[in-house]
């Protein structure tokens, strides 16, 4: 029997039933990736901004690690994006990723609000870059933007970390399958 071949009975019985169905596509579209990526569970942050160019804010997912010598990320900003041009010209920002009980924070700062209502939510400090810090966020990286690459409709910000702020005990604000999650506890 070729083992290639599956017979009836094999795909009627119970493990077969029970495995996940697998689709590969050869032709990802826009909607096509966002549904993947979608897949992809992700920290939900508050990026900031304050300098000559004015103070600005926005929600985003697309975070994440370059190096730790020096300390280093990335942050993907949509040059459609209003606050775009603020932080073009300001060169910081404080990524704040946000806590388990903030998620009214990410729809204040990734909806149409006006910026200065945006801000009189929360407690905002300044470390050294004086791009604003949510005080009780789960941790913030406050940063100055060393090097930017145009990727498609984005730009890839490079960001040195310059100081950070964190809380303990504290479950991050997750996004997972297009709504919010907090995740479980480990026993």
């Amino acid at each position: 029997m070729n083992s290639k071949l599956m017979t009836t009975e094999m795909m009627n019985s119970e493990e077969h039933l029970h495995k996940p169905m697998t689709h590969a596509c050869f032709e990802v579209d826009q909607q096509l990736f966002r549904q993947g990526m979608s897949n992809l569970g992700a920290a939900v942050n508050v990026i900031t901004t304050q300098g000559d160019a004015g103070q600005a804010g926005f929600t985003a997912s697309a975070v994440c690690s370059v190096t730790d010598t020096p300390p280093t990320l990335l942050v993907c900003l949509n040059r459609s994006a209003s606050v775009f041009e603020t932080f073009k010209a300001n060169k910081v920002l404080c990524v704040n990723t946000l806590n388990a009980q903030q998620s009214h924070l990410s729809n204040l700062f990734g909806g149409k609000t006006p910026m200065q209502e945006r801000f009189s939510h929360g407690v905002w400090n300044a470390l050294v870059t004086q791009a604003p810090v949510l005080e009780d966020a789960l941790v913030s990286f406050d940063c100055e933007v060393v090097q930017t690459m145009s990727v498609g409709s984005h730009d890839v910000l490079i960001c040195e970390v310059k100081a950070m702020q964190r809380q303990d005990g504290l479950n991050a604000l997750m996004y997972f399958n297009k709504s919010y999650c907090e995740p479980q506890p480990m026993n």
